[in-house]
C-alpha cells in the first residue's frame, strides 16, 4: 500500500477512534482570559526589529474562563455551537476559515475532528478585548490532547497547547498575530512574557511579576469594566503594523517597550503607585498613534481613573471591549462609583469580575 494510503488510513482510524472515546464520555476542557500591558510587542513584526531594547508583555490571567466540551455528532460533520454566534455545522473538509467562528473550525480540522460538536461556554463577553478567542482556541487544544490521550498517546505540554494555538490562529487571522494571550491561558498567573533577542532564544521567557501566593491579595488593586461594546482587534492591529511598516512612530514603540519593563519592575517590587504613572503613560502613547483606541465610554473611564490616583489601559487592541485599572485599594475603592455611573450611560456595558486565575489550563 503507497505511503500516502497508509497515512489516509491512519488519519480515518483516529477520527473513529476520536468518536468512541466521545460516545463513551464528553471531554471538557477550560482556559482563562486576561488583561494586558505592553500588547502587540507579543508580534514578531514588532519584537524583532526591537530585540535589541529587550522587549516584553505583561499580563495578568483573570478568572473569567472560556470551556470548551467535545461531544459526539454526526458522522462526517462538525458543528459548533457558542454563546454571542449563531451555531454553524459544516461536512469537515468543507468548514471555512474566515466564518466567525473560523479559529474553531481550523483546530476541528486538524484533529480530523470528523463527528465532533464543538460546544463554546465563556464567562467574559463576546470580543471584549480580553484574549477570550485565543483562551478558547488553547481550551479547544487541551479538550482534543485529552481525547488523544484517552487513545494512547502522551500528554501535551502548556507551551505545545500555546505555541499550536497561536500557529493556527496565524495562519487563519489574515493579520500577524502575538502570542501573550496564549500563553495567559494556558500558564494563568501574573507574568511577564520576554520575547526573543537573538536566533537561540526560545519562542518566550515567562518571568512571574506576583507569586501566587499574593494573587489573592493584588486583587484589591484592579478594576474591570466593559465599555458594553465589542472590540475588533483586527482594525487597530492591522493600522499599528501598517505604520511600523512604514517606519512610523518607531520612537513611540521604544517608549512603550521602556514603559512595559518598568511597569514590570514597579508591580515586582510592589510600587503599585510608579506603576500606575507608567500604565498611563503607555496609554498615552498609544492614543497618539491611534486616537480610536479608546471609545467615549473608553475615554470617560480613563480620565476618571486618573481623577481618582489610578492607572488605566484598554484591554488588548482597544476600540470597544475592556478598560482595567489599578491603583491603590483605597483609590480602587473610589473609582467604583464613578465607573459605575459612566458604565450606566450605555446598554450592556457593566463592571467584570476581575478575579485572578492562577492556574491556567484546566
Amino acid at each position: 500500500m503507497p505511503d500516502t494510503q497508509s497515512k489516509a488510513c491512519r488519519v480515518n482510524d483516529m477520527t473513529e477512534s476520536m468518536g468512541k472515546v466521545l460516545i463513551k464520555s464528553p471531554v471538557e476542557a477550560s482556559a482563562p482570559c486576561r488583561i494586558d500591558m505592553g500588547g502587540t510587542l507579543d508580534i514578531s513584526t514588532f519584537y524583532s526589529p526591537l530585540r535589541h531594547l529587550s522587549p516584553c508583555t505583561v499580563n495578568i490571567a483573570l478568572d473569567l474562563r472560556t470551556r470548551v466540551k467535545l461531544l459526539p455528532y454526526d458522522p462526517g460533520q462538525i458543528k459548533i455551537s457558542s454563546k454571542g454566534f449563531r451555531s454553524a455545522e459544516y461536512p469537515l473538509d468543507q468548514a471555512p476559515f474566515d466564518h466567525p467562528l473560523g479559529l474553531m473550525f481550523a483546530i476541528g480540522v486538524y484533529f480530523r475532528a470528523s463527528g465532533v460538536h464543538i460546544h463554546i461556554e465563556s464567562s467574559s463577553p463576546p470580543r471584549s478585548g480580553l484574549g477570550g478567542s485565543s483562551a478558547a482556541a488553547v481550551a479547544l487544544i487541551k479538550a482534543f490532547s485529552k481525547v488523544l490521550e484517552e487513545m494512547g498517546q502522551g500528554p501535551w505540554s502548556r507551551k505545545n497547547i500555546a505555541l499550536l494555538a497561536q500557529k493556527l490562529e496565524a495562519s487563519v487571522a489574515g493579520v500577524p498575530c502575538g502570542l501573550q494571550d496564549q500563553l495567559a491561558a494556558a500558564y494563568g498567573g501574573a507574568n511577564m512574557w520576554c520575547w526573543p533577542v537573538n536566533h537561540q532564544d526560545p519562542f518566550f521567557r515567562k518571568k512571574t511579576i506576583i507569586r501566587k501566593q499574593h494573587l489573592r491579595k493584588f486583587e484589591q488593586h484592579l478594576l474591570l469594566g466593559y465599555c458594553g461594546v465589542p472590540h475588533e482587534s483586527k482594525d487597530v492591529n492591522r493600522k499599528w503594523v501598517q505604520q511600523f511598516l512604514s517606519g512610523k512612530y518607531r520612537g513611540l514603540w521604544t517608549e512603550i517597550i521602556v514603559c512595559t519593563q518598568k511597569f514590570a519592575r514597579a508591580l515586582m517590587e510592589r510600587d503599585v503607585k510608579d506603576a500606575c504613572n507608567l500604565m498611563n503613560q503607555e496609554t498615552a502613547l498609544r492614543k497618539k498613534m491611534t486616537p480610536e483606541v479608546l471609545d467615549e465610554i473608553g475615554t470617560a473611564l480613563v480620565e476618571s481613573a486618573l481623577e481618582n490616583g489610578c492607572g488605566a489601559r484598554f484591554t488588548g487592541a482597544g476600540g470597544g471591549g475592556c478598560i482595567w485599572a489599578l491603583g491603590p485599594a483605597e483609590d480602587v475603592d473610589k473609582l467604583k462609583g464613578p465607573w459605575e455611573g459612566i458604565l450606566k450611560a450605555r446598554k450592556g456595558a457593566c463592571l467584570l469580575d476581575a478575579k485572578i486565575d492562577p492556574k491556567g489550563l484546566l
